[in-house]
């Protein structure tokens, strides 16, 4: 049967992937409330095409911290890709050069920054968590630079790991034959059983709970490489993130993985990009699963999107080709969400050009004066 949209992999991926595995991409926090609200909170926000506008010709193209791509759609980290398919992290990184954008490698990918690298030319940012160990963050950091990687993406939202009920029920580990391979050199790269999510027991034993405002100026003595905060979901913390020196921000709640009832991304998105006021870009990730939702995040003022569990179902069901195939849906739905629209390029991508519940009423606005 055709795969002709994206969300059309996850059923693939529940078919023939073990239980743990797909119980470990697809899940969130607790009643998964969140999870849920990703998704739907897009169909709440509606279009206002405007007609009769040439779009013979449509130019999606854009730059990222000053890198061009072919679009403002990018890959997010997502951990333990060889877990979907053999190639991992392998395929996602070539799937992504391929289709000219940006792929985000996890720290806890089970191929190096140095394996990934090895595949080819491509735009490539690093994920990282901070580990109670800043020295092993120093080295992580500068090996992703000497591999060509082109910014951090800190992830800030994880203190501790999420309560994912699905984990806990499956005693959720990696398998035995995989490893984080940016970490193997360390003896930080196994997990161990235990009972309850090993993955929760592992990021309880070495992720860095004291982490604060202070360890983003850190980091930026230690690189040169501009840091992307990842996992902002409020105008405060926009604002403190462009005070410590962030060069861009990324709304995330952590694919609803961290703390359930929290808004969906493409709620929090405005307030987050006002607070910003156009002095960083701020970006999307989460719950992204059409070219309309590409459009609706861009209308709100997002830069660009990041899309994180399709590629791992995608994976699963077809490796590298999955991956291109997703990326190219993609594409092409945003490219005919902007014609229908009567966009051209994405500087012409409006406030105007969308309809939200908490929108004041139009017939008020444009009501004559009396």
């Amino acid at each position: 049967m055709e795969v002709t949209n994206v969300s059309e992999y996850e059923a693939i991926a529940k078919q023939k992937l073990p239980k743990m595995a797909f119980d470990y991409y697809a899940s969130g926090a607790e009643d998964q409330w969140t999870l849920e609200e990703n998704r739907n909170a897009f169909s709440r926000i509606l279009f206002r095409p405007r007609i009769l506008i040439d779009v013979s010709k449509i130019d999606m193209a854009t730059t990222v911290l000053g890198f061009k791509i072919s679009m403002p759609i990018m890959i997010a980290p997502t951990a333990f890709q060889k877990m979907a398919h053999p190639e991992g992290e392998y395929a996602t990184a070539r799937a992504a050069s391929a289709a000219g954008t940006i792929m985000t490698l996890s720290s806890w990918a089970t191929s190096s920054v140095e394996e990934v690298a090895s595949t080819g030319p491509g735009i490539r940012f690093f994920q990282l968590y901070v580990y109670k160990d800043r020295n092993v963050v120093a080295q992580l950091v500068r090996r992703a630079e000497r591999a060509g990687f082109k910014a951090i993406a800190l992830t800030v939202d994880t203190p501790r790991l999420g309560r994912r009920e699905a984990d806990i029920k499956n005693r959720f580990t990696l398998p035995p034959f995989l490893t984080l391979k940016n970490f193997e050199g360390l003896n930080l790269g196994t997990m161990d059983k235990a009972n309850d999510s090993g993955l929760a027991s592992y990021v309880a034993g070495q992720i860095d709970r004291t982490l604060s405002w202070k360890d983003v100026e850190w980091l930026q003595t230690i690189t040169k490489l501009p840091i992307l905060v990842k996992g902002v979901l409020t105008a405060e913390d926009a604002r403190l993130s462009i005070q410590a020196g962030a060069a861009g921000i990324i709304v995330s709640n952590h694919g609803a993985r961290q703390l359930d009832y929290v808004p969906s991304t493409i709620m929090a998105l405005e307030e987050v990009v006002k607070a910003a006021q156009g002095r960083v870009p701020v970006f999307l990730d989460g719950g992204v699963r059409r070219g309309t939702d590409v459009f609706k995040a861009l209308a709100l003022g997002a830069s660009g999107i990041f899309i994180g569990r399709p590629v791992v179902f995608s994976l699963a069901a077809e490796g590298e080709a999955g991956v291109r195939k997703v990326l190219q849906m993609l594409r092409e739905e945003f490219e005919l969400t902007m014609a229908l629209s009567g966009c051209r390029s994405l500087k012409e991508i409006t406030r105007d050009h969308i309809a939200t519940d908490w929108d004041p009423p139009r017939a008020r606005l444009l009501a004559p004066k009396l």
